[in-house]
């Protein structure tokens, strides 16, 4: 009894299933129906579209690859320097990492933004200025100023004044 029971516990699988037949033939099928086309892998370049016999077709690969080369080395060579770029504003004239030149940016305004602000409060008043004699007394107020030169104009356009 106790072989038998050895014999049930033992497992006789194999270690790799083996597939029938018929089931790799519709896998297979299946993987051709679906292939692409040969367009569709030129597209994708996984084939060469060159219309040039076999032996041909890696040395006209390579002389395409060379002709791309060479355009880019001239193009490289006719590119402006750094410094012409920083100086047409083009480039940020900064030596920061570009992941943190936008905040550099933003420091550099909210201080120009402080230091105006600290001028525009130590500036004289006006009435000092009159004093001084820097500005003169304007009996009319501006709003008053902008209305005549407004009205002024529009006669001019019309032919009037």
């Amino acid at each position: 009894m106790a072989a038998q029971v050895e014999q049930t516990l033992i497992d006789s699988t194999p270690i790799s299933p083996i597939r029938p037949n018929h089931v790799r033939q519709n896998s297979l099928e299946k993987h051709l129906q679906t292939r692409p086309n040969p367009q569709e892998l030129k597209d994708r370049h996984i084939l060469l579209d060159i219309n040039a016999a076999p032996a041909l077709q890696s040395v006209a690969h390579d002389l395409e690859r060379q002709r791309a080369t060479d355009s880019l080395k001239k193009g490289l060579e006719r590119r402006p320097h750094r410094e012409d770029l920083v100086e047409r504003h083009i480039l940020p004239d900064s030596t920061a990492a570009p992941a943190i030149q936008g905040h550099q940016k933003e420091l550099e305004m909210r201080m120009r933004a402080d230091s105006l602000n600290e001028k525009i409060s130590h500036r004289p008043k006006p009435e000092d200025l009159i004093k001084q004699g820097v500005l003169h007394e304007d009996p009319t107020s501006p709003v008053e100023t902008y209305e005549e030169k407004m009205e002024d104009e529009y006669a001019k356009r019309e032919g009037g004044a």
